[in-house]
């Protein structure tokens, strides 16, 4: 691990927070289009870069949703403006700003808190129905207490939907790949950032061991699972090898 935890934690809130600065793409709330459909019940969102939840995964209205390490404004209104009590969990203040003035602007039921993932010590046992964890936890060096948390604080019969990086796309040179077009392998995992400029958040890999073994662990079951390209579609060269990214639906039992 590169740091410590508080290292990294301070290291990433200030690049996200930089990185809304520079409109990343991440932090780009929704269209007030995608809010009225959603208040049509035609909502729609993301835990990977590119593939839409299954709308059969969760049920959203009158539900009480947990949006975890989810700041920037893109999926909590949009589940707020489908009927759902949203709480948003981020590490960085201007991207839990984002979903604030979304809420503001469009009257929805958002509650922001500053927080770290791996700790929910603010929440009570059994609090939500729902939490949707989009990818994120590449920014945290260990994804375990991540898992024993959200079990926590789900309630029995509540549904976990989280998105992941395929560990696999870390042997790579990213930088490389993406302004070249050239897969070298160059890292060995599992990957950790070393120093980073200040909007350059430090990633971490985590084996599927830890991501899917690791929610089974703490006591959910997984019942679905899909797979997703990286943005930028056939133009990116990894996609022409294989999917880049996880996203799976895991209940804890009633």
């Amino acid at each position: 691990m590169s740091g410590t935890r508080k290292d990294v934690r301070e290291h990433n809130r200030a690049a996200w927070d930089a990185l809304v600065e520079q409109g990343n793409e991440w932090t780009v709330p929704a269209s007030p289009e995608a809010i009225e459909a959603a208040r049509q019940g035609r909502w729609e969102i993301v835990l990977t870069p590119t593939k839409p939840v299954p709308r059969d995964w969760v049920e959203v209205e009158g539900r009480h949703v947990l949006c975890l390490a989810s700041g920037g404004g893109q999926q909590a209104p949009i589940l707020a403006a489908a009927g759902a009590t949203v709480t948003v969990l981020d590490n960085s203040p201007r991207q839990l700003d984002r979903d604030a003035k979304m809420a503001e602007r469009h009257g929805l039921p958002i509650t922001t808190v500053l927080g770290d993932m791996a700790n929910l010590e603010m929440f009570g046992d059994d609090s939500f129905d729902l939490i949707v964890h989009p990818c994120s936890n590449c920014f945290v060096p260990d994804i375990l207490p991540v898992w024993r948390e959200a079990f926590r604080v789900l309630r029995r019969g509540g549904c976990l939907i989280a998105g992941f990086a395929n560990p696999a796309m870390y042997l790579f040179d990213l930088d490389l790949a993406d302004t070249k077009g050239m897969l070298e392998v160059r890292h060995r995992l599992p990957f950790s950032d070393g120093p980073r400029g200040a909007s350059e958040p430090m990633e971490f890999s985590h084996s599927l061991d830890l991501q899917i073994g690791g929610q089974i662990s703490a006591g959910f079951s997984i019942i679905g699972l899909y797979e997703d390209s990286h943005v930028g579609g056939d133009s990116n060269v990894l996609n022409l090898y294989m999917p880049m990214f996880v996203a799976t639906r895991a209940l804890k039992a009633a």
